[in-house]
């Protein structure tokens, strides 16, 4: 016996979990949005450091501690 699903059904029942995910697992994607960001400072640090003058270690984390405040 073969099952099938409409593609309808299975974008209704993909947002479903979709968002009971979001509900109940709202601090693991705050976690990972968060974690994100300071890739992203991270990154725009060594960029900003190849441009100018070298950037230390301890002013990119200087500046990945102020952004995560």
């Amino acid at each position: 016996m073969e099952l099938s699903i409409s593609d309808e059904k299975t974008k209704e029942l993909l947002t479903e979990v979709v968002l009971e995910l979001l509900k109940t697992k709202r601090n693991v994607l705050y976690d990972v949005v968060l974690e994100t960001l300071e890739e992203v400072g991270l990154a725009n640090a060594i960029v900003e450091g190849r441009k100018n003058e070298f950037v230390s270690e301890e002013e990119v984390f200087s500046i990945i501690d102020c952004a995560s405040t």
